[in-house]
């Protein structure tokens, strides 16, 4: 029986080389809190750690001599953890959102497409504008540039043409990307 859904993507695993899995004879120690121990023998640096309770743990191997610190294996990885979800959490996506119009359009549906196109905008999310032409529209390709040159203009304020109207076969294409205003309590 095949199940078919979601897979449930795992997070990649935290690969850790810690005490005698190090393959150096000489490295640069760290305490826990962060203050140079200095270079020391890697035996010493586990004799060092197992009186204090602790694991030598590689932090960088590339460099010469390769740095550990003395800190609990569990303690390290939860932090390594932490680190790995903040960046997750500052790395905002931006999604590309298309808004599709077409060379003869009522002004009624053109206000709503526009709407859509500076919700997405204001949202923060880019925004591909295409027009596609069908039969003989093709012989009027200055109605879809009319139509892209409102929105650009409408939009101004709060976007930039990231990507210039360009036709695509049958199809006029461009892109608008969001602009971040500062706030008056920013400037002071």
């Amino acid at each position: 029986m095949i199940r078919k859904g979601r897979v449930k993507r795992r997070e990649p695993r935290i690969r850790l080389v810690a005490n005698e899995k190090i393959r150096a004879t000489d490295v640069r120690a760290i305490a826990e809190d962060g203050a140079m121990i200095g270079t020391i023998t890697l035996s010493e640096a586990i004799q060092r750690a197992r009186e204090e309770n602790k694991d030598v743990v590689l932090v960088n191997e590339l460099a010469t001599p390769p740095i550990v610190k003395l800190i609990e294996l569990s303690k390290f990885k939860f932090q390594q953890q932490q680190k790995a979800a903040a960046g997750r959490k500052r790395a905002k996506t931006q999604e590309l959102k298309e808004v599709r119009f077409t060379p003869f359009m009522s002004d009624g549906d053109f206000e709503a497409r526009l709407k859509k196109v500076s919700t997405f905008l204001k949202r923060g999310d880019k925004v591909r504008l295409s027009l596609q032409y069908k039969g003989r529209q093709i012989t009027k390709q200055e109605f879809g540039q009319q139509v892209f040159a409102r929105v650009i203009e409408r939009t101004s304020e709060y976007s930039t043409v990231e990507l210039e109207p360009k036709m695509l076969g049958k199809k006029l294409i461009a892109q608008l990307l969001p602009v971040k205003k500062i706030k008056q309590n920013d400037k002071k």
